[in-house]
């Protein structure tokens, strides 16, 4: 996780080989947004990083990086978590609870996902099952580990989880690894899920299994998990529910933070470049070839902003005016900036002054499409239509 410039559309045919920035300007800020949005507080938790909630159902679920997971339900913190992993997480510098899925048959089957690093510091994705007698609890002692990770460094742990809207499969953000520069090179390492997004098939009985499809199935010296490669720290990604567009907020390294854009074709063996690259500059080089890699959408500078914090398309109902709108943040400076994406470029960039404010740790979306704003200062809040 790291602040503010106007979002750059990026062109693919651009000369993207100069080391560091390149010295043009960047262009005006967006025109202020429209009235009529808003923020209605949902409650105060601490550290929220991800809330969401599992399909067709109206309680909201709230992550917390110490190790637990808070319901809302009728506008009420419940005070009972539904799963307590505190002593199970390290909570260090980018450590901690950091991802919660459900699965799209919970409601029959009470399946959902999690992601934390462990008392080693170490990555570890696991399954779990709500309690039979009360859907409000999950059943500690029904852990399934489904993937785990070693972390040579505290930082960078990505932390994503989420089930693709169209495929049904588990999708997993990993950051490279940590320290600076990716110093092990893992982004482009194909023996490594270090870097990745990682694609699991997760049956309703909770079998595990590689989907046959994935583009590096069969290959030597490749990972068979891998879906894509050449993230940094994907810290929050997600789907457009409605076309099945993957949209990443790729946290940047000295000078760019970036927001990758591709259909669900093209995301099948993307590679987004690093560290061959940061954003559209070549990385720790004077020259360095973009073919074959996916440049970024949208990107910023480090003088507007220093961690990009991705989020979601807008697909509720109570906003019509918002349909297709993708919303993202900056960690740092605490604005909150959108665009449409649309024949493959961003589009109807804007900045939401009514919606900016604190670190924004994520955003949530719920079972509705409604989208939520999230600060590491403890404040949930819903996106709202004001008059």
């Amino acid at each position: 996780m790291r602040t503010t410039m106007a979002a750059v559309t990026i062109s693919m045919a651009a000369a993207a080989c100069a080391d560091g920035d390149d010295g043009q300007q960047p262009p005006p800020p967006p025109p202020p947004a429209p009235a009529g949005v808003g923020l209605a507080e949902v409650g105060i938790f601490s550290f929220p990083v991800v809330l969401t909630s599992p399909p067709a159902d109206a309680r909201l679920f709230v992550v917390e990086k110490r190790g637990t997971i808070r319901i809302v339900k009728q506008g009420t913190i419940l005070a009972t978590p539904f799963l307590d992993l505190s002593a199970k997480v390290t909570t260090g510098s980018e450590q901690g609870l950091l991802g919660l899925a459900f699965h799209p048959g919970h409601a029959t089957n009470g399946l959902f996902v999690v992601n934390y690093t462990d008392l080693a510091g170490d990555t570890r994705v696991s399954l779990f099952r709500v309690q039979t007698a009360n859907p409000d609890r999950a059943d500690p002692a029904s852990e399934q580990l489904i993937l785990t990770v070693a972390q040579p460094f505290s930082n960078h742990n990505g932390g994503m989880v989420a089930f693709g809207p169209q495929d049904g499969h588990l999708y997993i953000g990993m950051g490279d690894g940590g320290s600076g520069g990716d110093p092990q090179g893992n982004g482009q390492k194909r023996t490594t899920l270090l870097g990745k997004l990682v694609r699991l098939a997760v049956a309703s009985n909770g079998q595990v299994s590689i989907p046959a499809d994935n583009p590096f199935v069969g290959q030597s010296a490749t990972r068979p998990e891998i879906w894509s490669l050449g993230l940094r720290n994907p810290w929050r990604f997600s789907f457009d529910r409605t076309t099945g567009d993957l949209y990443v907020g790729d946290v940047g390294q000295n000078q760019r933070e970036e927001i990758n854009v591709v259909t669900p074709a093209a995301g099948r063996g993307a590679n987004f470049g690093w560290n061959i690259m940061e954003g559209t500059a070549c990385f720790g080089s004077s020259g360095c070839s973009t073919q074959g890699l996916v440049l970024p959408t949208v990107e910023y500078l480090h003088a507007e902003g220093c961690s990009v914090t991705g989020g979601y398309v807008y697909r509720g109902t109570a906003i019509p005016s918002l349909a297709g709108t993708y919303f993202y943040a900056d960690y740092c400076q605490g604005w909150v900036r959108s665009f449409r994406w649309s024949n493959g470029s961003a589009t109807d960039p804007r900045e939401w002054t009514a919606l900016s404010g604190g670190q924004v740790s994520s955003f949530g979306e719920d079972a509705q499409g409604e989208l939520y704003i999230l600060s590491a200062g403890g404040r949930v809040a819903k996106i709202v239509p004001q008059p």
